[in-house]
């Protein structure tokens, strides 16, 4: 029995496989070369972007430019003329009054007459204005006129005198400071007006309104702040005052420091009737006292009366001297004027309220004044 082989008959290879290989291979190189060459651009793209100058912002700029170019054409200023030019003023209100010279009694009279258009300097839109009147260069006698409240034009109606021989009048300037009153802070200087004596005509009343100027601090020496209440109880006849505390003392020791105390006097026609201390407090300048003295004033009386405030340096060896003083009642101004009739229209209430220190000749030459 015959077997019967079978032979693969081993024919020439079809050529379509190495086809299909070589485009497989075509392609993936195509695809790599495409990628490699997309990083490479992002990479530079990057780096270009550092350093690289925008085109549209270069067309935005030039378009800046020429606009700047064309605006200084228009206003004929360099950008440093521009920064130079002066900005306009802020309206800081204005202010009436008068000026008057008599002659046979060689004293300045000027009256304060009225405010008007004043900024709001309190959060609620308004403002506690009252003015304050003195004379350069010696500063020596202040005025104030009464505190009106929540008014931007308060009608003052008040006049004041200075006893200034006509011969030494040319050599000083009045000013007249218009304040915002703050019970428990500093008073904001809201404008004045300086008149140098010189440029007056005496020969007859002066009455002009001006517009405030920014005003420029006061370089007075601080001698510091006083905190204190009155309570006045008109069926009992009794004045209560309550020395709370004071602060920023002037220093009065070689240490820097002072030991203060503080003395209370009712004063009537220039008289004495009571004196009341507080205690000695030691080496501060900020000193807590909260001490209450009381002083037995009819009420027919209290009109005629006065309150003398002194801060005083405690010396063991020498003489104890004065910080500082303030008075209201009888004669007083301004502030402690505005403490004393909150006092008395609020019987039977204490109202508390801080104060600043003036000299005490000044002090004392406002009590000496008669009114």
């Amino acid at each position: 029995m015959s077997s019967t082989k079978f032979h693969c008959r081993r024919g020439p290879l079809s050529p379509l496989p190495f086809v299909a290989i070589i485009l497989v291979l075509a392609c993936c190189f195509c695809i790599c070369k495409k990628w490699i060459f997309k990083k490479k651009n992002k990479k530079k793209g990057k780096d270009k972007g550092k350093n690289a100058i925008n085109m549209k912002d270069v067309k935005d700029g030039a378009k800046t430019e020429a606009l700047k170019d064309e605006e200084d054409a228009e206003t004929g200023l360099t950008e440093t003329e521009k920064e130079a030019e002066p900005k306009e003023s802020e309206k800081l209100g204005k202010l009436q009054y008068s000026l008057d010279y008599n002659f046979t009694e060689n004293t300045l009279i000027v009256g304060i007459i009225q405010a008007a258009e004043l900024p709001a300097m309190d959060m609620g839109g308004t403002s506690d204005p009252y003015v304050k009147v003195y004379l350069l260069p010696d500063k020596k006698k202040k005025f104030e006129t009464k505190v009106h409240r929540k008014t931007l034009n308060p009608v003052f109606n008040e006049q004041f005198t200075f006893k200034v021989p006509y011969v030494e009048l040319g050599g000083k300037t009045l000013v007249m400071t218009v304040y915002d009153f703050d019970r428990f802070s500093k008073h904001d200087a809201i404008g004045d007006i300086k008149v140098p004596m010189n440029k007056v005509d005496f020969s007859h009343v002066t009455e002009e309104w001006r517009d405030l100027q920014s005003a420029e601090k006061e370089e007075q020496e601080k001698l510091g702040d006083i905190c204190f209440s009155l309570r006045y109880v008109p069926t009992a006849g009794k004045l209560t005052v309550v020395v709370l505390e004071a602060k920023n003392l002037k220093k009065m020791d070689v240490g820097g420091l002072s030991d203060p105390y503080v003395k209370i006097h009712l004063m009537q026609n220039g008289k004495r009737l009571k004196k009341k201390k507080t205690t000695i407090k030691k080496n501060t300048l900020n000193p807590y006292y909260n001490e209450s003295f009381s002083f037995e004033v009819p009420f027919e009386q209290i009109q005629k009366v006065q309150i003398v405030i002194t801060v005083l340096d405690y010396d063991k060896i020498g003489k104890n001297d004065a910080i500082g003083k303030v008075f209201v009642g009888l004669n007083s101004s301004g502030t402690e004027l505005r403490h004393w009739s909150d006092m008395l229209a609020n019987p039977r209430r204490p109202i508390a309220q801080w104060h600043v220190l003036k000299p005490e000749e000044e002090v004392d030459a406002q009590l000496s004044v008669k009114k």
